[in-house]
């Protein structure tokens, strides 16, 4: 699960983790020199054949990367374990977890937070209820209720919408972690206070969804008759003897000793992240060791069943490994709670999970019956645990299952085709009722090469540089040199209208952006009007003083000379409003780990009359700029700049009603 950082990390700058700036003015190495050991051999000309995956091998591979990627990344430390044909392969912990102590990570002992990998253990318990007839899949949730989220689309959502994450919620933000004990809440009152609007009819837009699945961490709770901690204690942790591992908040006294610290980087050794609260606790609030979490992971690779306690039915576990149609067919899926990450010609499923100080994977080969899980406690330079984690893990597959494309061939209306994908996109996981200027800056460019490929701005390699992709299939792009694929999916007019790809988790799609809504022109036209606003404001400034100087006022009729005063004070108060969301981003951006209930609210107040102001200052422009054309005083230039800015102000007013600058929403 992300925090806030992370969220406006990715929808203002779409890179991953927030991080510090590195410290030093030379710049912070990539993440493939972050992950790739030196080395003084050439690299083989052929790929080598499948290790055998050994205890020794898988040793001897991790200890030769994993030691030297933390300590290049600025990450303290690391926990990961292996399992294989029903039993625990390995497991090891590798750096610190207290930096200022030096105290070791000790995989069967040091806990970690594994963030939105949560979610697994919300959805298990969702399908243990099924099992016992207690819930159904396809039963809208108020049924399980105890109050109603308003009916929109004229359909329901379903507890199977939620767990393919296409129930069509927006993104929101607010309380979903809070800083002190004493700032958690009820679930249910979370769940009322911070529902989000719907905006996609359920079942067909994947975006993905925390607050959705503490929705289903409810259920649990309501239709089981426990508190949802005590549930996953009583009913998953306690069969597979996981007793290191919680939900509770703050961490009970017993687990303390051993709970990592999490940190931005390592070298912040003396201020480590306070421990995270989660107040959508279903959605990412676990606290787990690494040889906990390989009971899980033997648990749904062993039909449900481990150790002699059995959690789910064999059928279970398959309905739950079961590809649900989700974003679209032939890319990875969405199956019931897991999603799908096959590669190297594997079934594999998975989740991802990252809170500030904690940055997770956990994935299951299904085919092959192994299982791995890797947790960092720092986001590493330049959030470099994401890098981290994806290269060790495509290391691991290439060295125990190494895999070789076939060869597709490229189509020949490449060129053509790659003129009807260009454009912008942004991703269905957003929010659009409030704050959508966060979320619209956020935007993916999709460009094409001379050559017929394309560029997807999104979508790059681990060094950091963009693949290029070529079209394989109608519409259906692989990467050049690489093996993941990019599908564009076009409405009934045959006009593109989103993508997905294999190269990312599919939780969300990028849907195509058009008009003023584009990247493009919110940039260009967005800044040639405040450059206009700029201008005016430096004109009226200087043309003040030049007229103070030699005594030469501008004659104006009353009406006239109050209506332009205002336009100008209209302008002054446009740019302190575009100022002052600037600052706050960057305050949020850089200090403040969670948006809790209120905390904020002034400052959202004070931008959102601004906001206000600033319409009614266009309306001055706007009027100002007819008066002078028709009655004038003026010139022709005069007249025209009068003008000019009336124009611009019909834009400026339309720019903060679709960002939402001025809709006085406290719940984000």
């Amino acid at each position: 699960m992300k925090s806030i950082l992370k969220i406006l990390a990715f929808v203002l700058m779409s890179v991953g983790a927030a991080s510090a700036a590195p410290s030093t003015t030379t710049p912070p190495p990539g993440p493939a020199a972050i992950i790739t050991p030196p080395t003084t051999t050439a690299a083989p000309a052929a790929r080598p054949q499948a290790h055998e995956l050994t205890a020794s091998d898988l040793e001897s591979f991790l200890d030769g990367m994993v030691p030297y990627a933390i300590d290049r990344a600025d990450i303290a430390g690391a926990t990961i374990s292996v399992v294989k044909d029903g039993k625990l392969l390995f497991a090891k912990g590798y750096g610190f977890a207290n930096v200022k102590k030096r105290a070791p990570v000790i995989p069967d002992q040091t806990m970690f937070r594994p963030g939105s990998i949560s979610k697994l253990f919300t959805w298990t318990a969702v399908m243990q209820l099924v099992e016992q007839h207690k819930l159904d899949l396809d039963t809208d949730v108020n049924t399980y209720l105890d109050f109603k989220i308003p009916e929109k689309f004229g359909k329901p959502i379903t507890l199977r919408n939620i767990m393919t994450h296409s129930s069509g919620f927006e993104e929101t933000i607010t309380d979903l972690f809070v800083n002190k004990p004493d700032q958690l809440y009820p679930l249910r009152d979370y769940l009322i206070k911070r529902m989000p609007e719907r905006i996609f009819p359920p079942g067909k837009v994947v975006a993905y969804s925390n607050y959705a699945t503490a929705m289903a961490g409810y259920i649990v709770q309501r239709v089981s008759g426990e508190p949802f901690d005590h549930y996953i204690a009583n009913h998953i942790f306690k069969p597979l003897k996981m007793n290191n591992s919680t939900f509770v908040q703050p961490l009970p006294r017993e687990f303390v000793p051993n709970m990592a610290n999490g940190y931005k980087l390592a070298s912040d050794g003396d201020n480590p992240i306070p421990f995270e609260l989660v107040e959508a606790a279903p959605a990412g609030a676990l606290s787990s060791t690494a040889t906990d979490m390989a009971r899980f992971m033997l648990a749904h690779l062993g039909n449900g069943t481990y150790d002699g306690a059995q959690i789910l039915k064999p059928e279970t576990v398959r309905e739950m490994q079961t590809p649900q149609g989700l974003p679209v067919p032939g890319m990875n899926d969405m199956a019931l709670g897991f999603y799908e990450e096959t590669r190297n010609g594997h079934h594999i499923i998975g989740h991802a999970g990252d809170t500030e100080g904690f940055h997770s994977d956990l994935h299951l080969i299904l085919d092959q019956g192994v299982g791995i899980f890797m947790s960092f406690n720092s986001t590493g330079t330049a959030g470099a645990a994401e890098a981290v984690r994806v290269n060790i893990f495509r290391n691991f597959l290439d060295r125990y299952f190494p895999y070789a494309p076939g060869d597709e061939a490229t189509l020949k209306t490449a060129k053509d085709d790659a003129q009807k994908v260009v454009g912008y996109y942004r991703a269905s996981r957003r929010k659009d009722s409030a704050m959508r200027m966060v979320f619209m800056l956020g935007q993916s460019q999709v460009t094409a090469n001379p050559d017929g490929t394309i560029n997807v701005d999104a979508l790059k390699n681990l060094a950091d540089v963009q693949k290029k992709w070529r079209e394989v299939g109608p519409l259906v792009y692989r990467e050049v040199n690489g093996q993941a694929h990019l599908k564009f999916i076009t409405d009934a007019n045959g006009n593109v209208s989103f993508w997905t790809t294999d190269e990312f988790i599919p939780v969300f799609i990028f849907q195509k952006t058009s008009g003023l809504e584009q990247l493009s022109m919110l940039k260009y036209v967005g800044g040639a009007f405040l450059a206009i606003l700029a201008a005016t404001l430096l004109i009226w400034i200087v043309g003040v003083l030049v007229r103070r100087h030699y005594t030469h006022p501008v004659v104006l009729e009353p009406l006239g000379a109050r209506l332009r005063l205002v336009s100008r004070l209209g302008v002054v108060v446009y740019l302190a409003m575009v100022v002052g969301w600037v600052v706050f981003f960057s305050v949020v951006m850089n200090g403040i780990s969670a948006i809790v209930d209120g905390v904020m609210n002034p400052w959202y107040t004070l931008l959102y009359v601004l906001g206000v102001l600033a319409i009614l200052g266009c309306v001055a422009m706007i009027a100002n700029a007819i008066m002078r054309l028709v009655r004038g005083p003026g010139g022709i230039v005069a007249r025209a700049g009068e003008a000019l800015l009336g124009v611009a102000a019909i834009y400026g007013i339309w720019l903060i009603v679709d960002l939402g600058l001025a809709t006085f929403a406290y719940n984000f």
